[in-house]
């Protein structure tokens, strides 16, 4: 009784270290990945990589004038779908705010010909790679 056990037990283990092996690793995305993804999504509509990209409790404030408007990561995918391909014509540039290894803040700008739209994004180091957390946008 006592070898069958250990049998099983020498089994179970070959057959969880065997599909441990064959599994894709995991992608542990970078800052570069996640700014692109996010200006991908906002400029040309390519929507490749924005869910992975942003953090599961992610927060988007869009300030207008003087009105504040707050959406989540389920509100945000679906505008990102809404506008999916659709290109915005504007030049974009990125700024980096602050940088450190747990956070960086990033200034991205969508400049068109009457107006400015600022989003300052937050990226948080999540020890499973970097994710987006804030965004906050201002338009001008």
């Amino acid at each position: 009784m006592k070898n069958l056990s250990l049998i099983m037990l020498a089994l179970a283990l070959l057959i969880v270290g065997s599909a441990a092996i064959g599994a894709e690793p995991p992608i542990r995305l970078t800052k570069i990945h996640v700014i692109n993804a996010f200006a991908n999504a906002m400029t040309e509509g390519r929507l490749e990589g924005i869910n992975d990209a942003l953090d599961q409790d992610a927060q988007f404030s869009w300030l207008a004038g003087k009105k504040l408007m707050t959406f989540n990561k389920s509100q945000m995918m679906k505008y990102f779908n809404a506008n999916n391909g659709v290109e915005q014509d504007c030049r974009t540039s990125v700024s980096v705010i602050d940088n450190n290894s747990a956070v960086t803040v990033v200034k991205f700008d969508m400049k068109y010909s009457d107006h400015i739209r600022s989003n300052y994004i937050t990226l948080v180091n999540t020890g499973e790679g970097w994710k987006i957390t804030n965004v906050y946008s201002v338009f001008k």
